[in-house]
């Protein structure tokens, strides 16, 4: 998939007059991306234009623009991509109460590593973990990971952590989504 590149960030004046309808073609995007496992995660598949957004929405939102601060947010966002042939994507470990949430990000110290992709002919590919984001005693609710899964788009997406079993097959659309973005 295509890194956002430098000369496509464009500056907070210009981003502010594009931004509504930018956003609203991002949410649609994010739609077709977003796949729910069970009743607490939540997976984000990322492309160029979703990272194209977080960076402007980031600059935005810290009122930053220098060229080390778009720098900066370009290589922290395209790593969201992963590398070629990949499905990068963002898990949200969405637990409303924190308390229960704690508990949770504990006893699922290990999730990162029982979750899979299905392609269509039933083989698991495990994602590539950012380890920076696995404590030695809580999991981050917050999880950035990459499927390798060499150009070809998932039927399903899965856990099989003893705790916490799921499969869900992926929709038609969201399917065409993550071949659209693996072909780009």
């Amino acid at each position: 998939m295509t890194r956002v590149a430098r000369d496509e960030i464009v500056d907070l004046a210009a981003y502010e007059a594009e931004r509504p309808a930018f956003r609203a073609r991002m949410m649609a995007e994010k739609s077709r991306r977003r796949v729910h496992l069970g009743d607490h995660l939540t997976f984000l598949f990322e492309n160029h234009d979703t990272v194209r957004y977080q960076v402007q929405e980031m600059l935005r939102v810290e009122g930053r623009a220098s060229d080390a601060d778009v720098e900066h947010e370009l290589a922290t966002y395209n790593e969201l991509l992963g590398g070629e042939g990949d499905l990068g994507c963002t898990l949200l470990i969405e637990i409303d109460d924190a308390d229960e949430r704690d508990v949770r990000l504990r006893e699922w110290l290990a999730l990162p590593a029982h979750l899979y992709v299905e392609l269509e002919d039933g083989t698991r590919v495990r994602p590539r973990i950012d380890d920076r984001q696995v404590g030695e005693e809580r999991l981050s609710s917050v999880q950035y990971l990459a499927f390798p899964v060499a150009g070809r788009a998932p039927a399903a997406l899965g856990c099989d952590l003893a705790a916490l079993t799921l499969h869900a097959p992926l929709t038609p659309v969201q399917r065409r989504a993550l071949q659209q973005d693996l072909a780009d």
